[in-house]
């Protein structure tokens, strides 16, 4: 009887083994090292001419004057890890780590762009910040970290611990919990050493910021993340640092229909859309134009202005943000009058082939007027767009992802021809009104919609 129950547990045993978690069988952690303490292999340079050299075991950043920021990036791309290394960088010398970083060719250029973990020795101090490199600015300033601030050490080597884990990146300085951020515009990209530009200040040339003991966990970095003893903060439909200061406004906050109302209605619609994880939806109702909740728009109207927001969506589907709308034109059935940035499946909708001009009804174009630039930069079916309307003295720009794809000046002579030509020719002095609403279209596919934000200008 004993052997038998020494068989069943050995089996037991057997088959239950690979099914433990990696953390349960696996307690040290599996660190690979990314600098071999020589060379430069697996590293490359992006941006300007600041130099990098290696040196008893660390690499040297130095800086150059007359050129932008200076990036060594690595030749790998990432999307979950956690990062450790030490630094020491010059008093007067500002740096960074990009984590989750890219360039595109069709994005400004090809410049270096997103999260960085900040290093800075200024009396700011706000080193293990989180500085959206080239997009955003600041989404995790340490104004309100004392600790953290506390926690730098000038002219001494510290050491961050940086944790990038689906939408959440948290890091530390020195072992004190400095940043807790949790936004999800970019998965995955390079990591990258910055050394940060000084212009034509001669007084800062040849300053140094070095690196050592730089190393990763990029397999199931889930099972040795810590925890932080700070609450997270969401960029969801909130404003940052630098868009406070400049003037922006959310138009939807994220969780009521407050500031909206369906287009042809004085309330918001009671059915075809839906509130849910701060995303605004049109739900599908078999592609029809405006037949189930309809369009929704803006109470308030607007005229010079710069909008954007984030748009996700499904396969095949057909959506539409309109400017200078009119809702007492069309008050019967399809959808309100207005300009309209169209929002598409150009691979599976055939709308994408259709339009008075070639290709003005893809993504990002001008609806039947003009079409978006074919170079455009485009994520695929279920992840985030970001689009950008800007409006002043009748000049018009649609962006796309950081790219401007069309401009146009209403009420030209070019622009009425174009709508002279278009599906719009019915409707006297089209899209030359002073101001309208802003809407969302109800197309009956399934889109969703985040981070609706305006700046008026005057």
């Amino acid at each position: 009887m004993l052997n038998f129950y020494f068989s069943l547990s050995l089996i037991l045993f057997v088959l239950i083994t690979p099914f433990l978690s990696y953390s349960q069988t696996n307690t040290s952690p599996p660190w690979e090292n990314m600098f071999d303490g020589k060379t430069l292999n697996g590293w490359h340079i992006k941006g300007g001419k600041a130099t990098y050299n290696v040196k008893n075991g660390e690499i040297i950043g130095t800086t150059v004057v007359k050129t932008p920021n200076t990036f060594l990036c690595t030749d790998k791309i990432y999307s979950d890890f956690i990062l450790e290394l030490d630094f020491k960088v010059h008093p007067k010398l500002n740096s960074g780590i990009q984590i989750r970083s890219n360039s595109n060719p069709n994005y400004m250029n090809g410049v270096v762009h997103g999260y960085q973990v900040e290093i800075d020795p200024s009396d700011r101090a706000w080193s293990a910040g989180i500085y959206d490199e080239s997009r955003r600015g600041w989404l995790y300033p340490l104004q309100h970290n004392k600790a953290a601030q506390q926690a730098f050490k000038q002219n001494e080597w510290n050491h961050y611990r940086i944790e990038a884990i689906g939408d959440t990146i948290k890091t530390w300085i020195n072992n004190v919990p400095a940043a807790y951020l949790v936004d999800d515009r970019t998965h995955n990209g390079f990591i990258a050493l910055q050394v940060h530009g000084i212009g034509n200040d001669k007084e800062k040339e040849k300053y140094a910021v070095r690196w050592k003991n730089v190393k990763i966990i990029s397999i199931h970095p889930e099972n040795y993340a810590r925890k932080s003893t700070l609450a997270p903060k969401y960029t969801k439909n909130t404003l940052t640092q630098d868009e406070e200061k400049s003037g922006w406004k959310l138009l939807w906050d994220g969780k009521t229909t407050n500031g909206w109302r369906g287009a042809k209605l004085n309330e918001f619609p009671k059915n075809g859309w839906e509130i849910n994880n701060g995303e605004l939806t049109v739900l599908s109702s078999g592609g029809g134009e405006s037949t189930a909740g309809g369009d929704i728009v803006t109470i308030e109207k607007y005229s010079n202005f710069e909008l954007k927001l984030d748009f996700k969506i499904t396969a095949g589907a057909n959506s539409g943000i309109k400017y200078f709308v009119n809702t007492d034109l069309n008050q019967g059935k399809g959808s309100s009058i207005g300009l309209e940035y169209q929002i598409l499946d150009d691979q599976k909708h055939p709308d994408a082939k259709k339009g008075s001009h070639k290709g003005s009804r893809t993504l990002a174009s001008l609806y039947d007027l003009i079409a978006a630039d074919e170079h455009k930069i485009v994520k695929p079916i279920g992840e985030w767009n970001h689009a950008r309307i800007i409006s002043k003295n009748n000049h018009v720009e649609h962006w796309l992802n950081g790219k401007k794809v069309l401009e146009y000046e209403r009420k030209s002579a070019t622009y009425k021809k174009l709508v002279a030509e278009s599906k719009y020719k019915i409707w006297p002095n089209f899209g030359e009104a002073k101001e309208g609403n802003i809407l969302l279209q109800d197309h009956g596919d399934k889109v969703s919609f985040r981070n609706i934000k305006i700046k008026v200008n005057p």
